[in-house]
């Protein structure tokens, strides 16, 4: 690991991604933070042209800073979508620095845009980890648990009043099914009054027709 002056205001650390440039001393907005440099390729010449790494910085059409080198400390400062620092291209002197853009305190890890291509390349595959982008999927992540514990209550509900409602139907059939047997009882009790009722005076009858033939006897007699 290359080594760095200790009146530097960064420190290579730990990131989320690997390592990182972090702050060790406050940075103001607008302040020089460090240069990106590496040997310049020229995009004329197919050997140099041919070269491919992770680290190549693009100045214009032609020249491009081979940025793969160990002393380039500035290749472990990471990308963000929301950075605290920018790159400064110099296409005429071939120079670039990363200058910040925000106040940064010391711990801070040191960042910025790498630009559309090179996210389109390297970082979209992938999914890209700088703290915003982490800070937007823990977010869609707590929203979906929200709509699935919202359409599982939903479906709870749904389920409880359908078996709120079969409960429902299933007493007042019983109801239903108890009133006709009350009726049905009802019914036959009169049905035997009645019959009762109409045997009642042809037994009387016979009774009487028997007293009067008997006493009819008596007289003759």
């Amino acid at each position: 690991m290359p080594s760095i002056s200790q009146n530097r205001p960064y420190r290579i650390g730990r990131s989320k991604t690997g390592l990182g440039l972090f702050a060790t001393k406050p940075i103001k907005k607008g302040e020089k933070i460090i240069r990106y440099f590496g040997p310049i390729l020229d995009s004329r010449k197919k050997e140099e042209d041919a070269i491919e790494n992770k680290y190549l910085f693009e100045l214009n059409n032609r020249w491009t800073i081979d940025g793969s080198v160990r002393e380039n400390v500035a290749r472990y400062i990471n990308h963000a979508c929301r950075p605290n620092a920018e790159s400064d291209v110099r296409p005429r002197k071939r120079k670039v620095f990363i200058r910040a853009i925000k106040n940064i305190e010391p711990g801070d890890e040191i960042n910025y845009d790498y630009g559309t291509d090179y996210f389109k390349a390297y970082l979209k595959p992938i999914g890209c980890k700088c703290e915003s982008c982490e800070k937007k999927r823990k977010k869609k992540r707590a929203e979906a648990r929200a709509e699935k514990a919202r359409l599982k209550e939903k479906a709870e509900r749904k389920a409880q009043k359908k078996a709120e409602k079969l409960a429902s139907e299933k007493a007042k059939a019983g109801e239903a099914k108890a009133g006709e047997a009350k009726a049905r009882s009802k019914n036959g009790i009169k049905a035997k009054i009645d019959t009762s009722a109409k045997r009642a005076p042809n037994g009387a009858a016979k009774r009487a027709r028997g007293k009067s033939l008997n006493g009819h006897a008596h007289e003759l007699a």
